[in-house]
Protein backbone atom coordinates (compact mmCIF):
# COMPACT_ATOMS: atom_id res chain seq x y z
CA UNK A 1 0.00 0.00 0.00
CA UNK A 2 1.54 3.48 -0.77
CA UNK A 3 1.96 6.34 1.56
CA UNK A 4 -0.86 8.09 -0.10
CA UNK A 5 -3.85 5.14 0.24
CA UNK A 6 -2.51 5.15 3.87
CA UNK A 7 -2.89 8.84 4.73
CA UNK A 8 -6.91 8.52 2.76
CA UNK A 9 -7.45 5.32 5.09
CA UNK A 10 -6.49 6.57 8.25
CA UNK A 11 -7.97 9.81 7.48
CA UNK A 12 -11.37 8.11 6.35
CA UNK A 13 -11.16 5.91 9.54
CA UNK A 14 -12.49 7.89 12.35
CA UNK A 15 -14.94 9.48 9.94
CA UNK A 16 -16.49 6.14 9.08
CA UNK A 17 -16.40 5.42 12.21
CA UNK A 18 -18.23 8.46 13.88
CA UNK A 19 -20.84 7.73 11.27
CA UNK A 20 -21.41 4.35 12.53
CA UNK A 21 -21.02 5.77 15.76
CA UNK A 22 -23.61 8.69 15.16
CA UNK A 23 -26.19 6.34 13.02
CA UNK A 24 -26.51 3.44 16.21
CA UNK A 25 -27.41 6.39 18.73
CA UNK A 26 -29.16 9.05 16.61
CA UNK A 27 -31.21 6.38 14.49
CA UNK A 28 -31.25 3.69 16.86
CA UNK A 29 -30.92 4.16 20.50
CA UNK A 30 -32.06 7.75 21.07
CA UNK A 31 -35.63 6.88 19.11
CA UNK A 32 -35.92 4.01 21.18
CA UNK A 33 -34.94 5.81 24.33
CA UNK A 34 -37.69 8.35 23.48
CA UNK A 35 -40.75 5.55 22.64
CA UNK A 36 -40.04 3.67 25.81
CA UNK A 37 -40.19 6.76 28.07
CA UNK A 38 -43.51 8.00 25.73
CA UNK A 39 -44.88 4.61 26.74
CA UNK A 40 -44.42 4.61 30.07
CA UNK A 41 -45.33 8.52 30.71
CA UNK A 42 -48.10 8.81 28.16
CA UNK A 43 -49.43 5.48 26.91
CA UNK A 44 -52.62 6.50 25.86
CA UNK A 45 -50.75 9.42 23.03
CA UNK A 46 -48.21 6.90 22.44
CA UNK A 47 -50.30 4.38 21.15
CA UNK A 48 -52.11 7.07 19.27
CA UNK A 49 -54.99 7.87 21.45
CA UNK A 50 -57.08 5.23 19.84
CA UNK A 51 -60.37 5.25 20.87
CA UNK A 52 -62.37 2.03 22.23
CA UNK A 53 -65.85 1.03 21.97
CA UNK A 54 -66.48 -2.19 24.11
CA UNK A 55 -62.53 -3.29 23.77
CA UNK A 56 -63.01 -2.59 19.55
CA UNK A 57 -60.94 0.22 18.13
CA UNK A 58 -63.16 2.54 16.43
CA UNK A 59 -60.69 5.38 15.80
CA UNK A 60 -58.35 8.02 16.73
CA UNK A 61 -58.70 11.50 18.75
CA UNK A 62 -56.41 12.61 16.54
CA UNK A 63 -57.75 11.96 13.29
CA UNK A 64 -61.21 12.81 11.41
CA UNK A 65 -63.07 10.13 9.93
CA UNK A 66 -65.40 10.36 6.96
CA UNK A 67 -69.63 10.47 8.88
CA UNK A 68 -71.92 10.94 5.90
CA UNK A 69 -75.18 9.82 8.08
CA UNK A 70 -77.42 12.82 8.41
CA UNK A 71 -77.75 11.15 12.34
CA UNK A 72 -74.59 11.87 12.73
CA UNK A 73 -72.47 15.11 13.21
CA UNK A 74 -70.17 15.28 10.08
CA UNK A 75 -66.41 16.34 10.68
CA UNK A 76 -64.33 19.21 8.42
CA UNK A 77 -63.50 18.14 4.71
CA UNK A 78 -60.81 15.99 4.07
CA UNK A 79 -58.07 16.65 1.57
CA UNK A 80 -55.86 13.82 1.90
CA UNK A 81 -55.88 11.09 -1.19
CA UNK A 82 -56.48 8.63 -2.45
CA UNK A 83 -58.94 8.54 0.78
CA UNK A 84 -60.77 10.69 2.97
CA UNK A 85 -58.87 10.91 6.44
CA UNK A 86 -55.73 9.25 5.17
CA UNK A 87 -52.78 9.30 7.73
CA UNK A 88 -50.28 8.53 5.06
CA UNK A 89 -50.98 11.00 2.82
CA UNK A 90 -51.89 14.05 5.23
CA UNK A 91 -51.78 17.63 3.64
CA UNK A 92 -53.87 20.30 2.26
CA UNK A 93 -55.46 20.66 -0.75
CA UNK A 94 -52.94 23.66 -1.76
CA UNK A 95 -56.09 25.28 -3.66
CA UNK A 96 -56.00 29.12 -3.87
CA UNK A 97 -58.84 31.35 -2.60
CA UNK A 98 -59.64 31.95 -6.14
CA UNK A 99 -59.05 28.24 -7.63
CA UNK A 100 -62.24 27.62 -9.69
CA UNK A 101 -61.96 23.76 -7.79
CA UNK A 102 -61.96 24.92 -4.43
CA UNK A 103 -64.61 27.32 -5.30
CA UNK A 104 -66.37 24.33 -6.94
CA UNK A 105 -65.86 21.97 -4.21
CA UNK A 106 -66.91 24.65 -1.49
CA UNK A 107 -70.36 25.26 -3.20
CA UNK A 108 -70.90 21.58 -4.02
CA UNK A 109 -70.53 21.03 0.72
CA UNK A 110 -72.86 23.95 1.02
CA UNK A 111 -75.42 22.19 -0.97
CA UNK A 112 -74.68 19.30 0.32
CA UNK A 113 -75.53 20.29 3.65
CA UNK A 114 -78.57 22.75 2.80
CA UNK A 115 -79.87 19.52 0.99
CA UNK A 116 -79.35 17.39 4.44
CA UNK A 117 -81.55 20.37 6.46
CA UNK A 118 -83.33 22.32 3.81
CA UNK A 119 -84.93 24.26 6.92
CA UNK A 120 -81.51 25.54 8.78
CA UNK A 121 -80.94 29.07 6.90
CA UNK A 122 -78.07 29.85 8.80
CA UNK A 123 -74.82 30.67 7.40
CA UNK A 124 -72.91 27.48 7.05
CA UNK A 125 -69.58 27.87 9.59
CA UNK A 126 -66.69 27.75 7.36
CA UNK A 127 -64.79 24.79 8.71
CA UNK A 128 -67.65 22.70 7.25
CA UNK A 129 -66.72 23.70 3.46
CA UNK A 130 -62.88 23.75 4.06
CA UNK A 131 -60.34 20.95 4.50
CA UNK A 132 -57.27 22.10 7.21
CA UNK A 133 -53.71 21.96 6.33
CA UNK A 134 -52.94 18.84 7.35
CA UNK A 135 -56.85 17.26 6.10
CA UNK A 136 -57.27 15.20 9.03
CA UNK A 137 -58.44 17.30 11.49
CA UNK A 138 -60.54 15.45 14.06
CA UNK A 139 -62.06 18.29 15.54
CA UNK A 140 -64.99 20.74 14.73
CA UNK A 141 -65.69 24.17 15.76
CA UNK A 142 -68.27 24.73 17.99
CA UNK A 143 -70.22 26.89 15.89
CA UNK A 144 -70.05 23.88 12.99
CA UNK A 145 -71.32 21.35 15.57
CA UNK A 146 -74.42 23.93 16.85
CA UNK A 147 -74.57 24.40 12.91
CA UNK A 148 -75.72 20.58 12.43
CA UNK A 149 -77.86 20.08 16.19
CA UNK A 150 -81.07 20.41 14.66
CA UNK A 151 -80.69 17.82 11.84
CA UNK A 152 -78.97 15.35 14.25
CA UNK A 153 -82.22 15.92 16.68
CA UNK A 154 -84.52 16.02 14.19
CA UNK A 155 -83.42 12.99 12.17
CA UNK A 156 -82.43 11.00 15.87
CA UNK A 157 -85.92 11.87 17.26
CA UNK A 158 -84.26 13.68 20.03
CA UNK A 159 -85.33 17.54 21.76
CA UNK A 160 -83.15 19.97 20.15
CA UNK A 161 -82.05 20.76 23.86
CA UNK A 162 -80.34 17.28 24.57
CA UNK A 163 -78.65 17.88 21.49
CA UNK A 164 -77.40 21.14 22.13
CA UNK A 165 -76.55 19.84 25.84
CA UNK A 166 -74.56 17.25 24.17
CA UNK A 167 -72.36 19.85 22.17
CA UNK A 168 -71.63 21.45 25.41
CA UNK A 169 -70.41 18.65 27.23
CA UNK A 170 -67.92 17.25 24.38
CA UNK A 171 -66.19 21.25 23.47
CA UNK A 172 -63.03 21.16 24.63
CA UNK A 173 -61.61 24.83 25.95
CA UNK A 174 -58.28 26.39 24.75
CA UNK A 175 -55.39 25.33 25.13
CA UNK A 176 -53.85 26.59 28.74
CA UNK A 177 -56.88 29.14 28.59
CA UNK A 178 -55.45 31.06 25.71
CA UNK A 179 -54.33 28.59 23.05
CA UNK A 180 -56.59 28.39 20.23
CA UNK A 181 -60.55 28.25 19.47
CA UNK A 182 -63.04 25.67 21.50
CA UNK A 183 -63.71 22.77 19.89
CA UNK A 184 -65.72 19.72 19.71
CA UNK A 185 -63.96 16.29 18.68
CA UNK A 186 -66.47 14.78 16.24
CA UNK A 187 -66.05 10.95 16.57
CA UNK A 188 -66.37 10.93 20.83
CA UNK A 189 -69.76 13.55 20.14
CA UNK A 190 -71.04 10.81 17.72
CA UNK A 191 -69.75 8.04 20.16
CA UNK A 192 -72.08 10.02 22.78
CA UNK A 193 -74.85 10.37 20.55
CA UNK A 194 -75.31 6.62 19.89
CA UNK A 195 -74.79 5.26 23.63
CA UNK A 196 -78.09 7.84 24.26
CA UNK A 197 -79.82 4.78 22.55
Amino acid sequence: MNTRAKEITTALRPALLLLVVMTVLTGILYPLLVAGIARVLFPAQAAGSLVTVNGRVVGSGLIGQAFTDPGHFWSRPSASTPQPYNGTASGGSNLGPLNPALLDAVKARIQALRAADPGNLAPVPVDLVTASASGLDPDISVAAADYQAARVARVRGLPLKQVQALIARRTAGRLLAVLGEPRVNVLELNLALDALK
